[in-house]
């Protein structure tokens, strides 16, 4: 019968407190995750994690800044109302990345949508050949 789960011994414990990334997700200890609190509608990075209220985790990382500032992350974590002010943390760990990829053309490097809009509501045009 197969295993499903690794054994304990195959998967190193993670010492200390464990906290969840808002931008990717994982779980990694308190020392390698950048703690967040929200002040004044501006999330505002704690690296020594005394600042009072309630706190969001993120990597130390400006990928996963932009996850989490694309999920609207920060507002949800922090249970705050509206969207958050980034720039502190933006100017933290860098800034927004931006696609660089040859291909994706002038309008994808813009943020347009590029794809073809269909209305549900017209009939289907069929091509012959």
């Amino acid at each position: 019968m197969a295993r499903t789960r690794p054994a304990h011994h195959e998967v190193p414990p993670i010492e200390g407190p464990v906290r969840t990334c808002v931008g990717c997700r994982s779980r990694g200890p308190v020392s390698e995750l950048l703690r967040v609190v929200a002040v004044d509608g501006t999330c505002v990075p704690d690296p020594r994690r005394r600042e009072p209220g309630r706190g969001a985790w993120v990597h130390p990382d400006a990928d996963c800044l932009h996850r989490a500032e694309r999920r609207s992350a920060f507002p949800r974590a922090l249970r705050v109302p509206g969207p958050l002010d980034l720039d502190a943390l933006h100017a933290l760990l860098g800034p927004r990345p931006t696609p660089t990829d040859p291909s994706a053309g002038p309008d994808a490097r813009r943020g347009r949508n590029t794809r073809k809009q269909v209305d549900p509501h017209e009939p289907a045009v069929k091509h012959s050949r």
